[in-house]
């Protein structure tokens, strides 16, 4: 009598291949697109203005906006952030005539950057099918919440960098003191605002 529905011993081994079958081929472009960041970059910037679109047309599911706004702010803190802290740590410099000297590792690199993303622009596209997740709210209020946040939150970045004089991007030694310059004015600027 077990073997004569539809959901016997061969069900769940069918589903585990499928899901294998599936994680595999994910995978497979996964890798493939690690060598084009601007064609995946330019990817997760169209998604992320279709659900900027969406939202926007449905007049709705600002807390959803809200809640992705900070967790994207949180992965740019870890983009920006040296994998070793100086604070903690100290220089990272080389103590031995053999150690090599990195001069800036990310906390998050770029590849992860992009990765949790993308995912997050699609969860929060998933959730605006769901009505429960539109919970009415002001969203001009939380529009300035998380506009000071970012503001501070990039203040206190930018002084770290200035602090421990790094800069989080390789853009080769012509560029790299007229963008240190700009980020000091830009933190000078940032100091300057009053909440």
């Amino acid at each position: 009598m077990e073997g004569s529905s539809g959901d016997g011993p061969g069900a769940p081994v069918t589903l585990a291949k499928w899901k294998n079958d599936f994680s595999r081929a994910f995978q497979y472009y996964l890798d493939r697109s690690t060598p084009y960041p601007a064609r995946r970059w330019l990817g997760t910037l169209g998604g992320a203005l279709i659900y900027i679109l969406r939202v926007y047309l449905l007049q709705g599911f600002y807390i959803v906006t809200y809640g992705i706004a900070i967790y994207l702010l949180n992965l740019l803190i870890g983009f920006l952030s040296p994998i070793a802290d100086p604070e903690i740590e100290g220089a990272s410099l080389p103590t031995r005539g053999s150690d090599e000297f990195k001069p800036f590792i990310r906390r998050l690199p770029e590849f992860k950057f992009w990765y949790s993303i993308t995912k997050a622009i699609c969860i929060a596209f998933a959730m605006t099918y769901f009505s429960f997740f539109d919970v009415p709210v002001f969203w001009p209020i939380l529009l300035f919440y998380w506009i000071v946040l970012f503001s501070l939150t990039m203040k206190r970045q930018i002084m770290h960098m200035i602090k421990y004089k790094y800069i989080p991007f390789n853009i080769g030694k012509q560029v790299r003191a007229l963008c240190f310059i700009m980020f000091s004015l830009l933190l000078f600027y940032l100091m300057n605002i009053e909440y």
